[in-house]
């Protein structure tokens, strides 16, 4: 970063008070495009106009973000009585899976933090000068129940068994070791939805996973790609997967089936070597379970390995996010190779799928996961229209009030491809992995 774009950032002051407990924090997000982050009823929600957006498009994104952020630490003056993860200057980020995709990786700092953690409560309030006023973020109700309308997206099962087909004979060769396809399907929404309901059935129906909502990205992961916290740094690396069973006997079958099968172990090991190298240069210790233990959700059941770590040389959540990123897990070993073939066989731009989603504060502190389990919502200019609009000019209409008015969303599942894969199993896993989303879509 140049010296001009150094003085060229803004001056910002974040304030951070206790107060009494909110039953919903979800209450003061914007309806149309919520940022949140949310686990086991902790966690934070974005309210109010945005303060500050970084949206970076470029070769080399996460680097330019990670300096950028850097620099706004510096310039910002933080008074905070409250001192925990999350409190002071925050930013919510989506980033993009693939540094060649046209979605551009963002940083958004809200004008007001609205935080929950251990049964303390706080808001914060940032602003572009001291003393600056930060208006009152009110409640709004929830609006309607509404329901989204889905199909298949340009890669359909067919396509899908295809290109796991394709994958495997470029593992025969020796190209890869592991590739993971993924495959999409699309619809609408209405415009005027209220995304926060997505938000909050998903936090309701999962709560050990962590649910995002980060300009017009919505999910609930159960991967956390990594957290740091006052120099620890943990992650949960999720890789093998098998469905849940219809009753007792057969669910606990397949939990064996899973910890058994040697493709689903091969595929968690390629996962937990990439992290353990990506994590070592930013590490003074650094240690992982030996065993991968199973993770129960409520549609299936993953291999899963946990990782810690202590910090060195003062890296911050956003350089282990750099490095990390795109694991094994989603991916692909070597990484640079699986990439390639991501880009040759899938026949869309991944956008925010599978990339880190997630929040980093002003200590370096953050909690990210990989966007799994989510949908990208279009945004005001990704609605369509059929009825009649107000005056001749389309942007002058108020599309979220047209009765036939409709938001574009678009969802993603996909699989680890190692030797031994069958396409007819991994087209089911998308099947599973794309329960959750799509049942709180409907």
């Amino acid at each position: 970063m140049t010296t001009d774009e150094r003085l060229s950032l803004p001056k910002l002051v974040a304030t951070t008070r206790e107060v009494p407990p909110l039953d919903d924090p979800l209450l003061h997000a914007s309806a149309g495009d919520p940022l949140a982050w949310i686990r086991r009823g902790d966690g934070i929600v974005g309210a109010g106009p945005e303060l500050l957006r970084l949206d970076i498009g470029e070769d080399s994104r996460l680097e330019a973000l990670t300096d950028i952020w850097h620099a706004i630490v510096q310039a910002t003056d933080v008074d905070d009585e409250v001192q925990l993860p999350g409190t002071g200057l925050v930013a919510f980020g989506a980033f993009a899976f693939d540094e060649a995709s046209d979605a551009p990786s963002t940083l958004i700092v809200p004008s007001t933090v609205i935080g929950r953690r251990g049964g303390r409560h706080w808001i914060t309030r940032i602003t572009r000068a001291e003393g600056a006023d930060v208006p009152d973020v009110d409640e709004v109700g929830y609006g309607p129940q509404w329901s989204a309308t889905l199909g298949p997206g340009r890669m359909d099962p067919a396509a899908h068994s295809d290109a796991v087909r394709d994958v495997l004979g470029r593992i025969a060769d020796g190209e890869a070791e592991k590739v993971v396809i993924a495959r999409d399907i699309s619809g609408t929404v209405p415009a005027g939805a209220d995304l926060r309901r997505l938000v909050s059935e998903l936090a309701h129906g999962y709560p050990d996973t962590w649910t995002f909502a980060v300009d017009g990205l919505i999910g609930a992961s159960p991967e956390t790609l990594v957290t740091v916290s006052g120099g620890t740094v943990t992650a949960r690396v999720l890789a093998g997967t098998i469905p849940r069973g219809a009753d007792a006997d057969e669910d606990t079958a397949l939990s064996v089936e899973l910890a058994k099968s040697d493709k689903n172990v091969e595929e968690h090991a390629f996962a937990i070597a990439s992290v353990l190298e990506a994590l070592r240069p930013y590490t003074a210790t650094l240690e992982a379970s030996e065993t991968p233990s199973l993770l129960r959700l409520p549609n299936l059941w993953h291999l899963a390995t946990d990782v810690t770590g202590t910090l060195s040389n003062g890296a911050s959540a956003l350089n282990l996010v750099r490095a990390l990123h795109p694991t094994a897990a989603v991916g692909g070993t070597p990484r640079d190779v699986a990439m390639r073939i991501i880009r040759d066989v899938e026949p869309f731009d991944r956008g925010r799928y599978a990339g880190p989603v997630g929040w980093i504060d002003g200590n370096g502190d953050g909690e990210w996961a990989i966007a799994l389990r989510c949908a990208q919502f279009g945004g005001a200019g990704d609605t369509t229209s059929t009825g009649d609009d107000e005056g001749d000019d389309p942007a002058a209409a108020d599309w979220s009030r047209g009765a036939n008015a409709t938001r574009r969303v678009t969802a993603h599942a996909g699989g680890g491809i190692v030797s031994g894969s069958v396409p007819e199993s991994e087209l089911d896993e998308t099947r599973v992995k794309f329960r959750p989303i799509v049942d709180a879509l409907a």
